[in-house]
């Protein structure tokens, strides 16, 4: 007889979990108690919005659903933003949410509340289970939902009686058994039809977005492009797919490419704000779409060929049907405005006036980037430089919010990196205003032996926000845009962490040295100075 934590625990397991985050919580102690004898290791966070971004970025790094625990009432509604942001990238994840009796339900308990109705609208599925004989089939669902399709969140609301209550063990089907195990093949028809576009057109282009990282064929794209060389822009979680140094991958020029081209293939990724909800296409462009999910084919934007499909299955469709191919001259032109805007970057990566400016400090950061590291960007002006400068190339991941925007993912995205892959660098590029929403996360990291190295832009402002202030409403009109160079170093070092304050750009490589090289998680806090880099980034 195994009570409905262990079960809980059990069910988990046979998903392969062997890691969950939480704060902890009198609802769910069963749980944990299962997990110790599931051997499943619990890691405590400070707050449950990092135990459901943990969640989320281990589904990044590893390809499974990552699961995070959290209690009843302000548990869960602290894991809103989390499970928010896992809904708009794609990513999935299971929240197990504790709640009062079952028995007790509308009757005012300690912490009762609807949050079944309050996750629905953020989740692919929401259910409460009320018998612990159906604890493991209600995982089960949750599991199948989280991957079904395109991924998400899901959210399991597990009542205090139903985990306290008592059930015969038995044994547990693999996942293999109640959920699809192959992704749907692309149609044939659509194949020869994508073809047929690709070889007439003269200025074609490819965008690959997130979905590409949940393909059973993740390699793919480079096999097509090696093959049939196509100007390629990745985002989101493609970021990596194409090694920067590839003759096809491009990252400056999206914005003139996307003018230039007579055909643009995107693949896994919405017409939403990144591509100016498809404006920012040639309108004469002919437009394939290719996405897991049918009913954004089109939206903002109409298209010539509408698939739904796994991207990677349909690009290693093309790249079976599509002749071999040399580059020519279209992607030498892009290749020439490419290296023209990476030109412009390079006086101020290379600069050394004091305080370093945000590229050179980029790629000094950028130096300490080896094959299989793990970069997550939380902030805004300084991240955003960070992602055009540090060569992410997998089996290394890149991690940012995505399309939500959520400031404070990454200690969470960092933890669960750096336990996925402990043989991984795991670097966090930080703005200073990030830092303050879940800086205490570093205590977690210490005290659990969690290494990881964080790196903060620090220009004394949410200066992404303030930029937009500025230039709308006058530079005497700024409001609540504006910090203090805060040494944040030594509130890592309080916590248990090794802190290093950066002022002067020949400090910056000795920093970078002693971070990697200590045992401890580190925090580099960089004075920063002015750059143009970003002038006419507005956020609005």
């Amino acid at each position: 007889m195994f009570h409905g934590g262990r079960i809980v625990a059990q069910a988990i397991k046979q998903e392969g979990v062997d890691h969950v985050f939480t704060l902890c919580g009198g609802h769910i102690q069963n749980i944990y108690d299962g997990c110790l004898d599931e051997g499943i290791r619990v890691v405590d966070v400070r707050h449950e919005q990092t135990a459901g971004h943990a969640a989320d970025g281990w589904a990044r790094v590893t390809g499974r659903p990552g699961v995070a625990l959290v209690t009843a009432g302000p548990g869960v509604t602290d894991a809103v933003t989390a499970a928010a942001n896992a809904q708009r990238a794609g990513v999935p994840m299971v929240i197990i949410g504790g709640a009062g009796p079952f028995v007790n339900k509308h009757q005012g308990s300690l912490q009762d509340m609807d949050h079944v109705e309050l996750m629905r609208p953020i989740t692919k599925w929401s259910a409460t289970v009320g018998q612990t004989q159906r604890l493991a089939e209600y995982v089960q669902m949750a599991f199948r939902h989280a991957m079904t399709g395109v991924p998400g969140p899901v959210f399991l609301e597990v009542p205090l009686d139903v985990l306290m209550m008592g059930a015969k063990e038995k044994e547990l089907p693999a996942p293999s058994g109640y959920r699809a195990q192959y992704a749907a093949a692309p149609d044939p028809a659509a194949v020869d039809a994508a073809v047929a576009l690709l070889e007439r057109a003269e200025r074609p282009m490819l965008v690959v977005g997130s979905q590409l990282r949940w393909s059973p064929d993740r390699d793919a794209l480079k096999r097509l492009v090696d093959r049939f060389p196509v100007p390629t822009f990745v985002n989101g979680m493609a970021r990596g797919a194409l090694p920067w140094e590839h003759p096809c991958a491009f990252r400056r020029v999206r914005s003139w490419t996307l003018k230039q081209a007579d055909a643009v293939f995107v693949f896994g990724t919405p017409f939403d704000f990144r591509l100016k909800y498809g404006k920012a296409i040639n309108p004469k462009a002919e437009v394939v779409q290719v996405d897991l999910d049918g009913a954004v084919i089109g939206h903002n934007r109409p298209v010539d060929l509408g698939v739904q499909s796994d991207t990677g299955l349909f690009l290693a469709a093309l790249e079976r049907a599509l002749p071999q191919r040399q580059p020519g001259e279209w992607i030498a032109e892009v290749a020439r405005m490419d290296a023209e805007k990476i030109a412009q970057m390079t006086e101020e990566m290379t600069a050394d006036g004091d305080p370093p400016n945000p590229l050179r400090v980029c790629a000094e950061v950028a130096e300490y980037v080896e094959d299989d590291t793990i970069v997550v960007g939380d902030g805004g002006d300084f991240v955003a430089t960070a992602a055009y400068t540090l060569p992410i190339r997998w089996p290394g991941v890149w991690m940012d919010p995505g399309p939500l925007g959520t400031l404070g993912v990454g200690p969470g995205y960092a933890m669960a990196a750096k336990l996925a892959r402990p043989d991984a660098r795991v670097i966090l590029m930080y703005g200073d205003g990030s830092f303050g929403l879940h800086g205490m996360e570093w205590e977690a990291m210490a005290r659990q032996g969690i290494k990881v190295v964080g790196v903060i832009g620090n220009d004394a402002g949410w200066t992404q926000i303030l930029r937009g202030q500025k230039q709308i409403f006058g530079a005497d009109r700024l409001v609540a845009t504006e910090l203090d160079h805060t040494r944040y170093d030594k509130v890592v070092e309080a916590c248990g962490g090794k802190g290093f304050w950066v002022e002067r750009t020949a400090d910056l490589k000795p920093a970078l040295e002693e971070a990697f090289a200590c045992p401890e998680p580190a925090l580099i806090n960089v004075k920063i100075g002015q750059s143009d880099f970003r002038k006419n980034a507005i956020s609005v």
